[in-house]
Parts: structure tokens; C-alpha cells; sequence
């Protein structure tokens, strides 16, 4: 099976449609499939449901699909450095669903394990907590959470071989596992691309089993969120 696709507009061509729920890897801009969201923002797709840890900044990564309105409801835990998703989300004009971090990630872990609900301590009497089910275990009470999966998944990874096998670099492997388990259809964009063999079996972060097409971007701009820098 070849998974390897041209590019990331060939690779979204025949997969996403309005409506869709979309997972889509990264945490803030470190890790994030920069030309595989540009596809999906020129594709013009609405009406989507984006599942991402926050929206990016504006103009860049979700905060694209944000300024041309094709995202209509957002769950995430963090807003960020995002103006205009701040803006939608008070205006009313964009759904929020705020799941805690570390929920949201199980919520995606569990999605791509076939679990369809686990129960956790976090939220508990709080909003998060309200309209769920509440249960008791050694005398402590958990919130019952139900597990995401999308539509598609858009994954950022550093190294793939031509059977999916993916490789993460050091903090962009953040939300990209829980999210390549989730999706229905996983597209992954990879720097580098490398025969079948060529990557240790204990070097594997996400199976091949998970990952349905790549598409190799060897330069992508990796913009940083909030510089810092040693006065000189």
C-alpha cells in the first residue's frame, strides 16, 4: 500500500469534507503540520470542528482557519496567544468546548484505543464537571469523560518510513501520538521520509497501523510563539 502522497492538497483532496471533525497535532506553533493546515484553509472547507490543544496565533497554524471562518466550534484547553479566537469565542460567534489539558489528551488517547469513556478526578466541582455523569471510587468522586475521535487527524512528525512508522522530535511529539491514534484517517507530514527498515523498531513513536498517507515537508518554517533572548 503507498501511502506516500505529492502533496499535502493532493493528500486532503479526496478526504475532507464540510462538517467534519478534524484533530490536528501540535502545541502552540512547536509541532504543528504547517503545510497540511494551509491545504485544509485552501481546500475551503467549513463548518468544521477542530480538536487541537489551542488554535495557534493569528495568521498562522488553526488561527488561518479561524480568520477565514471555516472553524464553527473549537475543543481545546487554552486559548493562547490567539486575538481572534479570543474575539470569536466572546462574541459568540465560534462554539468552545475547554477540556482540561491532560483530559483532553487521555480523550484522544482513549478514542484511538476503543475506549469509549474513563473516568477521572479533574473537573470535579467544577463547570468542567457539569451535565456528567459523577461516580464514586475508594471514597473519592471522578467526572465520567467520553473519549474523542475525528473525522481526520493532521500529525506532524519528524521521520516516517514508507509504512507509516513515525519518528518525533524532542517537545513536538506533544499532542501528535494521541492525535494520529484518533483519527479515522491519519495524514502525517513528515521532514524526512526513509525506507522501510531504516528506523529501529524501539525508535517508533506512532505505528505505521495508524497512519493511512504522508506527505513530505522537508522545509517547513517552524515559526517560534514567544521568542526570547539573552540581552547583548
Amino acid at each position: 500500500m503507498n501511502k506516500l502522497y505529492p502533496d499535502a492538497a493532493t493528500a486532503l483532496a479526496d478526504i475532507v469534507q464540510d462538517g467534519q471533525t478534524i484533530a490536528v497535532g501540535g502545541f502552540g506553533l512547536c509541532g504543528i503540520p504547517e503545510a497540511l493546515i494551509g491545504a485544509l484553509r485552501d481546500s475551503g472547507k467549513k463548518n468544521l470542528t477542530a480538536i487541537s490543544n489551542n488554535a495557534g496565533v493569528d495568521g498562522f497554524g488553526l488561527g488561518q482557519l479561524l480568520t477565514t471562518r471555516q472553524i464553527t466550534k473549537m475543543i481545546s484547553s487554552y486559548v493562547g496567544e490567539n486575538k481572534e479566537f479570543e474575539r470569536q469565542y466572546l462574541a459568540g460567534e465560534l462554539q468552545l468546548e475547554f477540556t482540561p489539558q491532560g483530559t483532553l489528551a487521555e480523550k484522544l488517547r482513549a478514542g484511538g484505543a476503543g475506549i469509549p469513556a474513563f473516568f477521572t478526578k479533574t473537573g470535579v466541582g467544577t463547570i468542567v464537571a457539569e451535565g456528567k455523569e459523577l461516580r464514586e471510587f475508594d471514597g473519592e468522586q471522578y467526572v465520567m469523560e467520553r473519549a474523542l475521535v475525528a473525522d481526520v487527524s493532521l500529525v506532524k512528525a519528524y521521520k516516517a518510513d514508507k509504512a507509516g512508522n513515525l519518528v518525533y522530535r524532542k517537545t513536538a511529539r506533544n499532542f501528535n501520538p494521541n492525535v494520529a491514534m484518533a483519527g479515522k484517517i491519519t495524514i502525517v507530514e513528515v521532514e524526512q521520509l526513509v525506507e522501510i527498515g531504516e528506523i529501529d523498531p524501539d525508535e517508533v513513536h506512532t505505528p505505521g497501523i495508524y497512519v493511512h498517507r504522508i506527505v513530505v515537508n522537508a522545509n517547513p518554517e517552524k515559526r517560534i510563539e514567544q521568542r526570547t533572548v539573552t540581552p547583548s
